[in-house]
């Protein structure tokens, strides 16, 4: 399984951006997706995780109602919508799929904040 993330960049903060992961296997296959980040020194962290069973989602406390996990079936990606970014949003971004207790990650895509 491959999940290639894109969308990252440079921004200022306040601004929003939107990243997309496209799996190479039907996201319906998935029982969970997600978002993680990874900071300079930091541990990877949970940003976004969306349960492909429930269609729930829930999301990491620094992100809560600013970021925004959604799927498209018919174009097979899913997405998180980042709002009102901040730099300690500065990260690289990690698409993750979960099928039968295995993870499968994307290569990252960086996005980074100024102030």
């Amino acid at each position: 399984v491959q999940l290639q993330a894109f969308g990252g960049g440079l921004v200022q903060a306040g601004e929003s951006l939107r990243l997309s992961c496209a799996p190479s296997e039907s996201i319906f296959t998935f029982n969970v997706m997600g978002w993680y980040r990874q900071a300079p020194g930091k541990q990877r962290e949970l940003v976004a995780v969306f349960s492909m069973d429930s269609g729930s989602a829930d999301y990491g406390d620094s992100v809560k109602g600013r970021f925004f996990f959604s799927t498209d079936g018919a174009k097979n990606m899913v997405y998180l919508q980042m709002n009102r970014l901040k730099p300690e949003d500065t990260a690289v971004y990690y698409c993750n799929a979960q099928r039968r207790q295995r993870n499968y990650w994307g290569q990252g895509t960086l996005v980074t904040v100024s102030s």
